[in-house]
This record gives structure tokens, sequence and C-alpha cells, in this order.
């Protein structure tokens, strides 16, 4: 038997997984995420010799596979997302990017320059790494397929799928600052990039992002839907492949205009959705992407199972360790409860959403792209793995255990007493 029949079959026992696992775990304290990870870490140690993916040696091949996967489930949040956006309407969702996400980056910046004891640089990358809850990671507590009632979000699944569809690219001016304070020279102003990084990675990109997600979306929702020619009226023709093409046709055109693809893709998704909310063709589009994103969650966690067994875990000391359990116990829930006080949201709601702000794969790619744009970070190159990777395994493991009955649970007690608890 050679490499590539084994390669075969587990690629087909991987596929058949991810088919069948999510009904498997269905209400149960378990999550496909967790079996993919510990399946990986299992294989990583079996007496013979299995090939392992070091982040560092296939950094750009790491980079690519999950920036395919974080855009293709982008997507497929924003086809779910029912509720049309506005000021009150989303209050959560911005309270959320505005309030939580900085506070969550300053606060894991901190900890790590004081636990760590590392420059300010790669602790602002790290906050800003691990900062984004994830769009992949975050099914068992996000918005479900798409469907044409009126205010079927409830505020927890809703807040969730929301912030994570937007705050992946709302994070990216932080690694960017990180690079810029990293690229400072000795004996100049640590300051001195601050106008360009306002200006050009904040305000400019983030419009390009919107600006191009906006156009995309109305051009592809009058293509789908109301083109004069059937042959381009793809609603009628239910073919769900349809959605990586409007995937990756505005992730491609935002990033060659240098804005931030992934907030393109969210506001392309949603805006598509919003050309026709009841149409069916929503759901074809997003269980195709559901399909794709989970064969491609399922393979990625599989290969970060055997690093972290190979290479994460054993390099990983006590005070790393702490740092990743400080954010995902303390810093993450404490910077959204913070942000979601005086939402509409009530107590228990507030506490589910800042609970569950999943780190994933989302933040496997922000590593990755960093580290593949300076060289600044080498001295800390294997710590910033080892942390963020087993920041992922925390989340996979906790909010994995967790989610299903909490939010459940959550359900009854809404059905129970349907008013602000």
């Amino acid at each position: 038997m050679t490499l590539s029949d084994a390669v075969y079959l587990a690629l087909g026992i991987g596929a058949l997984g991810a088919a069948v696992l999510p009904r498997l775990v269905f209400r149960r304290p378990l999550s496909m995420p967790m079996v993919f990870l510990a399946a990986g870490a299992l294989v990583a140690v079996l007496p013979f010799s299995v090939p392992v993916v070091d982040p560092q040696r296939q950094r750009l091949w790491v980079e690519h596979a999950t920036e395919v996967c974080v855009i293709v489930s982008l997507m497929g949040a924003g086809l779910a997302l029912n509720r049309a956006v506005g000021r009150r309407s989303w209050m959560g969702t911005w309270r959320l990017l505005g309030i939580s996400l900085p506070l969550t980056i300053a606060g894991m910046a901190v900890i790590a320059a004081v636990v760590l004891d590392w420059p300010l640089a790669p602790a602002l990358l790290l906050g800003a790494v691990l900062s984004p809850t994830d769009p992949v990671l975050a099914a068992e507590v996000r918005v479900g397929e798409p469907t044409d009632e009126d205010d079927d979000e409830d505020e927890v699944r809703f807040c969730l799928t929301s912030e994570a569809g937007l705050n992946d690219g709302l994070a990216f001016p932080f690694v960017l600052a990180a690079l810029a304070l990293a690229a400072v020279p000795a004996g100049q102003s640590a300051t001195a990039w601050i106008t360009n990084w306002v200006l050009v990675d904040v305000l400019a990109r983030i419009a390009i992002g919107v600006t191009v997600g906006l156009l995309a979306g109305w051009l592809l929702g009058l293509m789908f839907f109301r083109a004069r020619p059937s042959a381009l009226r793809l609603s009628e023709h239910m073919e769900g492949f349809v959605a990586l093409g409007a995937t990756f046709t505005a992730y491609g055109a935002t990033e060659l205009l240098r804005g931030y693809g992934f907030l393109a893709v969210f506001v392309t998704a949603c805006t598509i959705r919003a050309a026709e909310r009841s149409h069916g063709y929503h759901k074809v589009l997003h269980e195709f992407t559901e399909q794709i994103e989970r064969l491609l969650t399922a393979f990625l966690l599989f290969l970060l199972g055997g690093y972290l067994v190979a290479d994460a875990l054993p390099s990983l000391t006590w005070r790393e360790a702490v740092v990743a359990l400080v954010l995902v116990l303390i810093v993450r829930p404490a910077a959204g409860w913070a942000g979601l006080l005086g939402s509409a949201a009530g107590r228990r709601e507030r506490i589910v959403t800042a609970v569950f702000g999943i780190r994933g794969i989302g933040s496997l790619f922000y590593l990755a792209h960093a580290l593949g744009q300076s060289d600044h970070f080498g001295s800390h190159e294997r710590q910033l793995w080892a942390v963020v990777t087993f920041t992922v395994m925390l989340s996979v493991l906790l909010h994995g255990a967790t989610a299903t009955p909490v939010i459940h649970r959550l359900d009854r007690l809404r059905d129970v007493s349907p008013g602000p608890p």
C-alpha cells in the first residue's frame, strides 16, 4: 500500500464522516470539529510514520487553505441572515464590533506583554489574530438555513452569526497595525505609522470592502432574480455551485483593489439575500456552501489535531497555556458582556453571546498571512503558533461540548418566558 492509497482512504472516510457526524452528534454535547480534531491527534500518535503539516514550513499552503474555508463560510453566513441591516436591528452586532472587538484585542495584547514578556508588536499581533469570532466553527451557535419567516433569528444566534461575518474583516486593520509596528526602525518614533494606518488600513480598505460587497451583491442579485434572459436568471436553475462563483468574484475583486475581501464576501451575501428575501434559491446556495465548508473544516481540523500532538503541545509553556485560557474564559466573555450592556438582549442572552465567541480557522489564516508579510516575528513564530493553535483547540473542546446543551436550554427558557429575562 502506498501513501497515496492511504490518503484516498482517509479522504473518503473523512468525507463520509463530515456527512454523517452532524446528524449523529445533534443535540449531544459533542460537535463535528471535536471529532475530527481528536481523530487527527489520534492518528498522529499511532506507531507508524504519518506526515504532519507544520504551518511554519508549509505556511503558504496553510494560509490559502484556511482562506478558502473562511470565505466560503462567510458567504453561507450572510445568506442565512434574514434580518434587514439597520442601526437598531443590528445594535448587538455593532456593539460587539465597536466595543467588544477592540477590548478583546487590547486585553490580549496587555496579557501577552505582561505574562509572556513579549514586545508590543507580537503581543498586538496575538491579540488581533485571536480577537475575531470564527464563522467556521460557530455552527452550533449561528443562524441555520435561510427561511422566509420574519424575525426568525433569536438574538444570540443572530449576534454571533453577524459578528462572525463582519469581525474577520475588521480585525485585519489590527493585524496590519502589528506588522507596521514591528517594521518601525530602531530609534524612530513608534507612532509614525498611525496616520497611514488610520487613513489607509482602517478607513480606505474597509470602505473598499463594503463598496465592492454592495456593488457585487446588487449586480449578482439582479442577475440571479431579475435578468431578462433566462440563461442569466440563475435562480430558476437552482445550481448551488454558483455560490462559489459569487464568493470568489467578490473576494478576488476586493483583494485586487486592496480592500478587505472577507468583509466584501459577507456584505455580498447579505445584499444577495436582501434582493429577494423569500426566494428558495438562497437555501440552495446556502446548502452548497455549508457542504463545502464542512468538508474543508473536517480536513483542516484533522491536520490541526496532528500538528498539536506532534509539535504545538510539546512546545507549549504553562505561561502560554494560561494566556489561551484567560482569553477563552475571561477576556472574551468580559469584553462581550461589556459590549452588550444596554442592548436589547436580555441577561441570559448577553451571557451566552459573550461566552461563545469561538476561535477557529480565521485565527489560523490571520497568523499565517501575517507571518508571510513580515520576518520581524521570527523569534516569536513558534510561540505564536503554539498559543494560537492551543487556543483554537480549547475553543473547539470547551465551546463544542457546551454549545448544544446551553443553546437548547436557552431556547426552552425563551419558550417558557418569551419576555426579556
